[in-house]
């Protein structure tokens, strides 16, 4: 039967990766040279469910000298009073040639198109998604930020950073995924913070205005902060201080990569729980009766 279900243009290493591994075999069967148009010549169902595709792909007999499968000189020496029965009886010769020449050849060539199909497969799983542009962004990334849990919950954001440059609001959406999944929560305040600027830069002109500039090179400005809650008991041990690391190594990554230039990124990790105390006129707590104070 005739595929008429499927499109002309598809080729057989894309339908291939729909296929079930064991569910059709393959012949090919022509010499069609292009895999864009035709390539699927004919599909046939057997009862058993197997799906049988002919190809119109040149195979290895194609591309092997013709002298290594049938005389050359064939077709040359036939008697001229039994021309066509001789011709016929060479032709139908050549023609089972051929198809055992197809049959030792069809494991061969099976495996080359199975081949073909895994490298396509594989290049469509580093094109499909951004992959390539995430190599090329994060190229200077050192080896401590790959390794940090949360650089790699951020690095496929990288492709939008010009969206999120400048935008806190995407900012905050993005941080607030990342640690969420690390079970965190956090919280964005402006605080304001007194910095220090090394090398002040000073109005040029005369008629400068005095907003623009200032004396000193002591200044106060908001810092984009966000509060970490994190604190629990199970939590805050000997790996609370790597978890500090880790937060200080995100931090410097999203300034780099999500942030302006002169933005400051700050994280406060804060513990909101009121602490237990024995004496207390506003919270009471009442302690077991077996205590031991």
């Amino acid at each position: 039967m005739a595929p008429k279900n499927i499109p002309q243009d598809i080729n057989i290493e894309l339908l291939l990766s729909y296929f079930p591994e064991g569910s059709c075999k393959i012949a090919l069967k022509g010499h069609h040279k292009r895999n864009a148009y035709y390539d699927i010549i004919d599909i046939e169902e057997n009862p058993d469910g197997i799906q049988h595709l002919d190809i119109g792909r040149n195979g290895l007999y194609h591309v092997l000298p013709e002298y290594m499968f049938h005389p050359i000189d064939r077709f040359s020496n036939l008697p001229r009073l039994e021309e066509k029965e001789r011709f016929a009886e060479e032709l139908e010769k050549q023609e089972l040639e051929k198809e055992r020449a197809y049959k030792f050849f069809a494991p061969v060539d099976v495996r080359l198109l199975l081949q073909r199909v895994e490298v396509r497969d594989k290049l469509h799983e580093m094109t499909a998604g951004n992959k390539i542009l995430l190599d090329i962004l994060g190229d200077r990334l050192s080896e401590q930020q790959r390794n940090n849990r949360f650089v790699r919950g951020a690095i496929p954001f990288l492709p939008y950073c010009k969206q999120i440059r400048g935008d806190k609001t995407l900012l905050s959406f993005l941080l607030r995924k990342i640690f969420m999944d690390e079970g965190l929560l956090i919280t964005l305040k402006e605080k304001e913070a007194e910095c220090c600027d090394i090398e002040p830069r000073y109005a040029d002109g005369l008629d400068a205005e005095l907003n623009d500039s200032f004396v000193g090179h002591v200044y106060d400005e908001l810092i984009t902060t966000y509060d970490i809650h994190y604190w629990s008991g199970e939590e805050c041990n000997e790996h609370f201080l790597q978890f500090v690391d880790d937060v200080e190594v995100f931090r410097q990554f999203v300034e780099d990569y999500l942030m302006s230039v002169e933005e400051v990124l700050h994280f406060d990790i804060t513990h909101d729980e009121v602490p237990l105390r024995l004496s207390d006129d506003i919270i009471y707590n009442y302690l077991d009766y077996n205590t031991n104070i």
